[in-house]
């Protein structure tokens, strides 16, 4: 007769419910996403000016830091809807701050959001690696681009959108992807992410 003995090394079953730190969490991140978002609108104008005028379309290369709090939020706190309410609430944020764009911020926000958020929701909220993270961050900078094309540039040349389109998603997938995943890393090996899993698997991956 041989006694059965439940395995010590079963993973804890997933739960896709948000934890008051949770919350907490992302909103901090979102506000400091928000304020950064707020400063970037203001050095856009001076800087896209020039890029404009070398390539129409090119500007979209500076989008990046308007589309990485989404992705950061996301690979943080690895629950549905994450990237969607910190994106949304840093441009919320951002626009209470006094964005040159006004309330249509927040529309931005919302599509920014939900393009990372889709990618997220394709792996099932369960891969947060590097390469996920890029493809997340190209998908906040496709649906931006998209918007853009329509709400700021209607009836834009095919070339320029072209050149818009591509020059966003790239934009996205080094501020948004890379620069959210290297920063997770960063947080991670500080110990600041220690009651997630981001900064759990880090540390197991040392």
């Amino acid at each position: 007769m041989h006694a059965t003995i439940a395995s010590t090394t079963t993973r804890p079953a997933r739960t896709f419910r948000w934890r008051v730190v949770d919350i907490v969490v992302a909103s901090v991140v979102a506000v400091a996403s928000g304020v950064i978002f707020w400063a970037w609108g203001i050095a856009w104008t001076p800087i896209s000016a020039p890029v404009t005028a070398a390539l129409p379309g090119l500007q979209g290369i500076l989008n990046g830091p308007w589309l990485f709090a989404g992705v950061l939020g996301a690979l943080i706190i690895r629950k549905p809807g994450a990237a969607i309410f910190t994106e949304l609430v840093a441009a919320v944020v951002s626009a209470l701050l006094g964005t040159q764009w006004g309330l249509t911020t927040l529309l931005s926000g919302l599509v920014q959001g939900l393009g990372a958020e889709i990618v997220f929701a394709l792996f099932l909220y369960a891969n947060w690696r590097l390469y996920v993270a890029l493809i997340a961050g190209a998908g906040a900078g496709l649906a931006e681009s998209v918007l853009d094309l329509i709400y700021s540039y209607p009836g834009a040349k095919p070339e320029f959108a072209i050149i818009y389109t591509i020059s966003t998603t790239i934009s996205g997938i080094l501020f948004a992807g890379l620069g959210s995943w290297l920063i997770v890393q960063a947080l991670a090996k500080t110990g600041a992410l220690s009651r997630f899993a981001a900064g759990r698997s880090a540390s197991a991956r040392v």
